[in-house]
């Protein structure tokens, strides 16, 4: 390259050596100011000429070196990662560490770093594959399901999501709890007579089966990967089914929000898409068609005054566990249970009552993990572990800390006297 320019540099030069001569035919008197002003713009343009063929030899010979010393200095694996899309402060980290591992072990890093660029690139190409509020709609719809439930005193309509094409459904259990008989409405207005399979009233999830196949069954995504402020669409059967499949949207509000519903602790996702009586059960959906939470509970004014845009869903990462309980063996395993039936006593009703502030028992399950520890009906429990309680919130808060086969002390109170009693957990059958 340095051949070319100075090749370049010569032919400049003989051109410019050419015209000086062609002019020096015509004689100049060096005591001529106007000769002078030529000869001095005729040199200026020979300097110039001779300084822009220097930069772009000096430019090129810095790029060629430049790259080759970062050539033999870099590998190339580390020049595409800082180019890499996608590529977040957590990954990298976690890229570090894969590398330290590997290197302490005496393996190749590269192989990290290989599989660390495919799947930044696989995440970037998915998230092209978002879809518009009318292609969710169309994708799901047929997956949405209403649900009847006939009662003592009168009927009532929920959601459900198709879960299986065989008919698995999944819903809320306050939809279905103590009904007589369960029905099912598909999208097409088909109509199905439903068999619970299990229930769980704590994480307010059940699951119903239709005979039923061939049926559209959702596809479900990962709550755990949600960021507050990513779209939300619900589809449910608000104020009945006239409603039939009503679509509403927003953005998810906020994430693991601890709400307490009827003495129950859930951890909730929280959304301002619109949410009414019947929506529940229904799926709350992300831009990609997928269920990422089953909508369960609408704060209203018996909580608050004037409250909208506040509903609230069950994380489907969660949920799937119970599910799979529910299906598997009819219940939730691995949970605690004293094998007690109680009633939570308020302040009026214990100064009425002459009783101390607590949860009253009313049965105790014969051969259970409370009559083995000597516990009794009419025993009002006011502490376990030592710390005071007067709510059923406080006690459980406390007692599913531990797991099945812990020992754990229980404060009663018995006409009068405070007893405290050894009760090793069993696991909850129901």
């Amino acid at each position: 390259m340095f051949d070319r320019n100075d090749n370049m540099f010569n032919n400049n030069t003989d051109s410019i050596t050419n015209q000086t001569s062609e002019v020096s035919y015509a004689p100049i008197d060096e005591n001529n100011s106007m000769g002078k002003i030529k000869m001095k713009k005729r040199l200026k343009g020979f300097f110039k000429a001779v300084g822009a063929l220097v930069l772009v030899a000096t430019i090129s010979t810095t790029s060629i070196i430049g790259y080759k010393w970062f050539e033999e200095n870099e590998p190339l694996e580390k020049v595409e990662k800082i180019f890499t899309f996608g590529y977040s402060d957590k990954e990298k980290d976690k890229s570090k560490d894969s590398e330290d591992s590997d290197k302490s072990s005496g393996s190749e890093s590269s192989g990290a770093d290989n599989s660390i660029q495919i799947k930044d690139w696989v995440e970037l190409a998915s998230r092209k594959n978002a879809l518009t509020i009318p292609e969710i709609v169309e994708k799901v719809m047929p997956s949405v399901v209403g649900v009847s439930s006939t009662r003592v005193n009168g009927t009532s309509t929920g959601t459900g999501i198709i879960m299986t094409e065989d008919g698995y459904i999944i819903t809320n259990c306050h939809v279905v709890e103590d009904s007589k008989e369960i029905m099912i409405v598909l999208e097409n207005e088909e109509q199905y007579k439903a068999k619970l399979i299990g229930s769980d009233y704590q994480t307010d999830l059940a699951v119903l089966k239709i005979d039923a196949d061939g049926l559209t069954a959702a596809e479900f995504g990962d709550s755990d990967d949600l960021v507050v402020g990513e779209l939300a669409v619900a589809i449910g059967n608000p104020l009945g089914f006239e409603l039939f499949g009503s679509v509403t949207s927003g953005i998810i509000s906020a994430l693991d929000r601890e709400i307490t519903i009827d003495d129950k602790n859930m951890k909730l996702i929280q959304t301002n898409a619109a949410m009414n009586s019947g929506n529940s059960g229904g799926p709350l959906i992300n831009s990609y068609g997928q269920v990422i939470g089953i909508n369960s509970v609408k704060i209203t004014s018996s909580y608050y005054t004037s409250v909208e845009g506040l509903g609230f869903a069950i994380p489907i990462t969660e949920a799937k566990i119970i599910i799979n309980d529910l299906i598997n063996v009819g219940y939730v395993t691995g949970r605690p249970s004293l094998g007690i039936f109680c009633q939570e006593i308020d302040a009026m009703t214990a100064r009425f009552n002459n009783l101390p502030q607590g949860i009253y028992v009313v049965s105790v399950n014969e051969g259970g993990a409370g009559d083995k520890a000597g516990i009794k009906a009419e025993d009002v429990i006011i502490g376990i572990q030592g710390q005071p309680i007067t709510t059923y919130t406080e006690f459980n808060a406390i007692k599913n800390q531990y797991k099945v086969g812990d020992k754990i002390t229980i404060t009663v109170s018995r006409k009068n006297r405070d007893i405290d009693l050894e009760v090793v957990l069993e696991e909850a059958s129901r």
